[in-house]
Order: C-alpha cells, then structure tokens, then sequence
C-alpha cells in the first residue's frame, strides 16, 4: 500500500524512508558502542577484583572474603560476557537497519 501526501511522491517518501532507517540505524549503531562500554567497565572491576584476590589471606575470615570475591568475579564474567553477546546483536542489528534501508551496509 502506497500512500502519496499532497506535493510529495513516491520517491520522495521512499527517500524519506530511508534517511529515518540511516538515522535509526546510527542510533542503534551508539546503543551498541554504550553496551560494549559497559562491558569494558565491567572489564575494569573484574581486573580490580583479580588484584584483591592475588593478596594472601591467613585467616579463616580472609579466606571466606577471597571466596566471596571468587563468587563474585565469576558472576560479573557471566555479566560481561552477556554484554559483549548484547553489544554484537546490537550492531548486527543497525547493520540490518542500513540494509533494510536499500543502502550498503558498513
């Protein structure tokens, strides 16, 4: 179904169309580059984590805090890990965007 508005035409709106899928596609395009930021964030915790863990805990207390930071690490890998699927998924997405657009994808 086409639908003309008054003085535009078909190419015109297809034009249209396709300056909102660039510019969509740009949006999505800045979403993944902010995922794969959160993931380098969080890049930068379990690397501070790591630097807790590597000091030598004697105590039974110590030893108790080292494995809870063990837990801990191995949840935020699970995070980043997500992250770094989301941010891939993302930018395949404004791939696809460009490419729905009838314009070469980059």
């Amino acid at each position: 179904m086409t639908i003309e508005l008054a003085g535009a035409g078909l190419e015109s709106l297809t034009a249209d169309a396709a300056s909102a899928c660039l510019s969509r596609s740009g949006e999505v395009q800045e979403l993944a580059s902010r995922v794969a930021a959160c993931a380098e964030n969080v890049d930068a915790a379990l690397a501070q984590l790591a630097r807790l863990e590597l000091q030598t805990w004697q105590s039974p207390a110590g030893r108790a805090y080292r494995t809870a930071l063990s837990f801990q690490a191995a949840s935020l890998r699970s995070s980043r890990n997500a992250l770094q699927d989301a941010a891939a998924v993302v930018l395949r997405h404004a791939r696809h965007v460009v490419l729905s657009s009838g314009r070469p994808g980059y």
